[in-house]
């Protein structure tokens, strides 16, 4: 294959390794919640709706954060972000310490928020970074490879979780009676609570150290696009001129909505239906990202054959499908259907944001920003199913959301995706 055609030069490998980690590295959190929501129902009693909460805080930080990241890192580079996203990122681990000793579910809350403005700056930053480092012909088959590593991020989060969180013991109505007779509920709470501290210290740390790598090796220096006006900076107003663009904002809303919703209620899917034990419904979900890593990587291979857009619409038919089966026959098939929605989610979030950025010369870091912004699906959909959950006592009826979703992807992936705008005098397929 011609140089020009490589994924990644020889030149800019070492960066391109150390900001491809980092998409390990911000799916432990992510996917670390999936554990912590039924863990703080259990340990805080909540609801599900108070427990879809932990989702509304943790992706308000992305919300909230994305576009100051984007400022940063267009006045700077991409270095200067993602060394404060990893700093943010371990003080927010660190807080979890005192925020379990103090037993106060709010406190969890603000750790996570301040985490995720930290992973608001990686994402960003290692998006966008990723993107724009070759050939703009490969970016999605670069942003892909890259995206491949998260999955790895999030099956390592649900194991640490799985393992080292969930304790296993679960007590019937009677026994929790019985404890609480006998004075020793309160203690097997706070037990269960201070379970989360140690294994966020121990990411707090790694994460800390990539912080001193990154600030250590030399990075590329940044080609600025030159706007007609002839500046380098970007302009949220000219974003508006992007049909595809605002169209992939909104892909991005339904399709995080979509993901965080089923992998933060699958194990409540799973042991309302299946009955499962925690551990066991937590195994389930393992499988679950673990068949959404095989879907990054033959993903990835398919793109040298296939045409990502129509491949995602067809990933998106599916997944209606099996989002369909899982309303309709809670159970065993319902279960193992919703398990296979991730395989089909692998490519989509990608996917979405190469496809969203493609064209827009200096605007490509606030367009990336606002992408991540969208991420506020996640906020918004995850108690949204929560409330529909506890309304109708049916965590299947809940499975709507995510099969609206995917519906809004398939159009995406046919239709609006179709780059146009000012730099484009003809459409482009």
């Amino acid at each position: 294959m011609a140089e020009k055609h490589k994924i990644v030069s020889r030149e800019t490998i070492l960066p391109f390794i150390l900001v491809t980690a980092l998409f390990f590295l911000w799916a432990l959190p992510n996917n670390l919640n999936d554990i912590l929501i039924p863990q703080f129902m259990k340990s805080f009693e909540l609801s599900r709706l108070k427990a879809g909460l932990l989702q509304s805080a943790f992706y308000l930080g992305y919300f909230l954060l994305a576009m100051p990241a984007a400022l940063i890192m267009d006045k700077y580079n991409y270095k200067t972000g993602l060394i404060i996203g990893l700093l943010l990122f371990a003080s927010g681990c660190f807080l979890f310490w005192p925020a379990a000793s103090a037993g106060v579910y709010g406190f969890f809350l603000f750790a996570l928020f301040i985490i995720a403005g930290g992973l608001a700056f990686l994402e960003t930053g290692s998006n966008s970074f990723i993107a724009v480092l070759g050939d703009p012909a490969t970016s999605e088959h670069r942003l892909n490879f890259s995206q491949s590593f998260n999955p790895l991020g999030s099956m390592t989060g649900v194991l640490i979780g799985t393992v080292f969180i969930f304790s296993g013991h679960e007590y019937t109505g009677t026994q929790i009676d019985a404890m609480k007779a006998a004075g020793t509920y309160q203690a097997y709470l706070h037990e269960e609570i201070m379970r989360v501290g140690p294994p966020y210290l121990i990411i707090g740390c790694i994460i800390l150290f990539w912080a001193f790598l990154i600030w250590k090796v030399k990075f590329p220096i940044e080609k600025k696009s030159i706007s007609s006006e002839g500046t380098h900076k970007g302009k949220l107003a000219e974003l508006l001129h992007y049909p595809h663009f605002i169209k992939g904002v909104a892909a991005q809303f339904f399709y995080v909505g979509a993901q965080v919703g089923t992998w933060s209620f699958m194990i409540q899917y799973l042991k309302d239906y299946m009955q499962k034990s925690e551990k066991e419904a937590g195994a389930m979900l393992f499988i679950a990202l673990l068949a959404f890593g095989i879907g990054r990587f033959v993903s990835t291979a398919l793109m040298k054959r296939f045409d990502p857009k129509k491949l995602m619409g067809t990933y998106s038919l599916l997944n209606v499908a099996l989002c369909a089966i899982a309303v309709m026959s809670p159970g065993f098939i319902g279960g193992w259907a919703l398990v296979a929605t991730s395989f089909f989610m692998s490519l989509m979030f990608p996917t979405i944001f190469a496809l969203g950025i493609k064209g827009l010369g200096p605007n490509t870091n606030l367009g990336g920003s606002v992408i991540i912004m969208a991420i506020i699906g996640g906020a918004v959909w995850t108690p949204v199913m929560g409330l529909i959950a506890d309304k109708t006592h049916s965590m299947a009826l809940a499975i709507i959301i995510p099969l609206i979703s995917y519906l809004f992807i398939i159009y995406y992936s046919y239709i609006g995706s179709k780059p146009s705008g000012p730099l484009y005098e003809t459409p482009v397929n």
